[in-house]
C-alpha cells in the first residue's frame, strides 16, 4: 500500500488567536472597556462571572430554560449562557451591576424591590434585565398578559409570579413611554 506524504498545514493567519488556542477578546461592559484572553468556547455568561466577576448574572439551567443568565448586548437581551463571549468582541454587554446609576437603583430594580418581585431571588437579575429589555421594546404601558407573556423565557421556581407581574407593571410605568436604554 502506498501511503503519501500529509501536506504540512496552513499556518493559521495571525488572528486573535494565538498557537495556545486561545483569543482575545475586547468588549466594553457595564460602560467599562475590558480585553482578556479566553478559550474560544467560553460563554459569555462564565465569561462574565469568573473573569469580570460579576455574579449577579447567574447559570441556572445550562439550557437556556430559565433566564437566569440574562444581560443586553449591544441593547437587547440575550440568555448569555447560549452566547460565546469570543462572538462578543467589540459589543457592549450590561448585566445587572450595570444597572444602577450614582448609587440609585434603575426604576425597574426599585420597583422589584417596592413590590417584592422576589422569592430567594435567585431569578431576579435575569427577571430584572429581561423587564427592562421589554419596556425598551413595547414601552411603559404594560398589562399583565403582555408581561406574562413577554417573561415566558425567565423561570422562577419559588414565586407564582405575581408579584413579578406587578413589579414590572410598576417599573414600566417608572420608566415611562421614553423606551430609555439601561445602556
Amino acid at each position: 500500500m502506498f501511503f503519501r506524504k500529509k501536506e504540512p498545514e496552513a499556518a493559521p493567519s495571525p488572528s486573535a488567536t494565538d498557537t495556545a488556542g486561545s483569543t482575545s477578546v475586547s468588549l466594553v461592559v457595564n460602560g467599562k472597556s475590558v480585553t482578556a484572553t479566553i478559550d474560544p468556547r467560553t460563554l459569555l455568561v462564565n465569561f462574565l462571572r469568573e473573569n469580570q466577576r460579576l455574579t449577579g448574572t447567574h447559570v441556572g439551567c445550562d439550557t437556556s430554560q430559565c433566564g437566569a443568565c440574562v444581560v443586553h448586548l449591544d441593547g437587547r437581551a440575550v440568555k448569555s449562557c447560549t452566547v460565546l463571549a469570543a462572538s462578543c468582541d467589540g459589543a457592549k454587554v450590561t448585566t445587572i451591576e450595570g444597572l444602577a446609576k450614582d448609587g440609585k437603583l434603575h426604576p425597574m430594580q426599585e420597583a422589584f424591590r417596592e413590590h417584592h418581585g422576589l422569592q430567594c431571588g435567585f431569578c431576579t437579575p435575569g427577571m430584572i434585565m429581561a423587564a427592562v429589555d421589554i419596556v425598551n421594546r413595547k414601552g411603559g404601558n404594560l398589562d399583565e398578559a403582555t408581561v406574562r407573556h413577554e417573561l415566558e423565557g425567565n423561570i422562577c421556581r419559588c414565586t407564582g409570579y405575581h408579584n413579578i407581574v406587578a413589579a414590572v407593571r410598576s417599573g414600566a410605568a417608572a420608566m415611562g413611554d421614553t423606551r430609555q436604554a439601561a445602556e
